[in-house]
C-alpha cells in the first residue's frame, strides 16, 4: 500500500487513538464521546485522499428567537384557575375522584401515583418528592372533550383547529397532550393538556373560541392546573391567569420538558439516543472495514 506522509500520520493518529478504546463495550455516552473523536480522525485520514473543494459556502441566517409578533392561537385572558392533581379525592364542588382522566382510566396508575399538592412534599424540579412521574407532571384541564363512549365527538372536527392534521381515528383523542402557555403577572409556563374540567366538558366555544366559560363553580373556573404549574407560576388556586394553545416548536426550555413519557421532549431524547447508537454500531462497522482492507484486521478484531 502506498500512501503520502500526510495520509500515513493520519492513520497513525486514528491507530493511536483507537489503541486505548475498548471497542466491544456497550454504548454509552462516554464511549460514544471518545469514539467519535477517534472516527473523526479517520474521516479526515480519509478525506485527505480526494482533492477539496474551495468554493465558499453560503451563510445561513439561522434565527434564535421565536416571531413573537404573531401568535395562530390568541391569549385567553382573566381566567379563572384552580388547582387539581392525579389521585385527588372528591371534596366541596368536585365530585369526581381524579384516579383517572377523562383519556385513561388509569391515570394515576400510569403517571406513577399520587401528585402530592403539598408543597413540603415537593422538590425544586416541580415534582413529587415520593416518585419520579411516568408523566409530564405539568398538566391542565380544558373543559372539553373531543371523544365519548369510544367515538369522536361529531363537532370535533369543525371546532378543533389541529382536527385534521392530527386525526388518527374513531375515539383517539386529537387534543390529548396538547401544549399550552399560561401566564400569571410576568411569569410564564407551559404544560400539558390531560384532563377535562373543571365540571364541564363540551365548552367548545370558550375553549377554541372567543366566548368566557359556561362554568359558573368555583367563581367560574375555567382552567384547571397541576400543582407543579401552580409553584412555578407562584400560583394561587382561584386567582386569575391567561393561557393560549402553543405549538410544540413553540414550547421553550424549562422543567416542563424534563419528565414524561406523554412528554414528546422526553419522547425526542429517546429517538435521539436510539439514532445515536445505531450511528455509532455503522460507523463501527466503517472503522473495522477500512482497518481490514488496509492490513489492519488483527487490530480490528481487538
Amino acid at each position: 500500500m502506498i500512501c503520502n506522509k500526510a495520509i500515513l500520520s493520519q492513520v497513525l493518529l486514528v491507530i493511536a487513538t483507537l489503541s486505548g478504546a475498548a471497542f466491544s463495550q456497550p454504548v454509552a455516552s462516554a464511549t460514544i464521546t471518545s469514539e467519535s473523536a477517534s472516527i473523526g480522525a479517520l474521516a479526515i485520514a480519509r478525506q485527505t485522499m480526494t482533492p477539496s473543494s474551495t468554493q465558499a459556502l453560503p451563510r445561513v441566517f439561522s434565527p434564535t428567537l421565536p416571531r413573537t409578533t404573531y401568535t395562530k392561537y390568541p391569549w385567553k385572558t382573566d381566567i379563572v384557575a384552580t388547582v387539581f392533581w392525579v389521585g385527588e379525592l372528591p371534596s366541596g364542588a368536585n365530585t369526581t375522584p381524579n384516579h383517572a382522566s377523562s383519556w385513561d382510566s388509569a391515570w394515576m396508575t400510569n403517571f406513577g401515583g399520587v401528585d402530592d399538592p403539598n408543597p413540603a412534599k415537593r422538590t425544586s424540579d416541580y415534582r413529587p418528592a415520593a416518585f419520579v412521574p411516568r408523566q409530564n407532571p405539568f398538566y391542565v384541564a380544558l373543559p372539553y372533550n373531543d371523544c365519548v363512549n369510544s367515538a369522536t365527538k361529531k363537532d370535533a372536527g369543525k371546532v378543533i383547529p389541529w382536527f385534521k392534521q392530527l386525526y388518527k381515528g374513531p375515539g383517539k383523542s386529537v387534543c390529548r397532550d396538547r401544549w399550552l402557555a399560561i401566564r400569571c403577572g410576568d411569569r410564564v409556563c407551559y404544560a400539558q393538556w390531560s384532563d377535562c374540567g373543571p365540571f364541564v366538558t363540551d365548552d367548545s366555544a370558550y375553549v377554541f373560541g372567543d366566548a368566557k366559560p359556561v362554568n359558573s363553580k368555583n367563581g367560574g373556573a375555567g382552567l384547571d392546573i397541576s400543582p407543579s404549574v401552580r409553584d412555578y407560576l407562584e400560583f394561587t388556586s382561584g386567582k386569575k391567569c391567561d393561557w393560549r394553545f402553543v405549538d410544540t416548536h413553540e414550547v421553550p426550555d424549562g422543567p416542563w420538558k424534563t419528565f414524561g413519557g406523554n412528554n414528546h421532549f422526553v419522547q425526542q431524547v429517546g429517538r435521539d439516543k436510539d439514532s445515536a447508537s445505531s450511528r455509532l454500531e455503522e460507523l463501527r462497522r466503517q472503522r473495522d472495514e477500512w482497518f481490514r482492507k488496509n492490513g489492519n484486521a488483527d487490530y480490528a478484531r481487538h
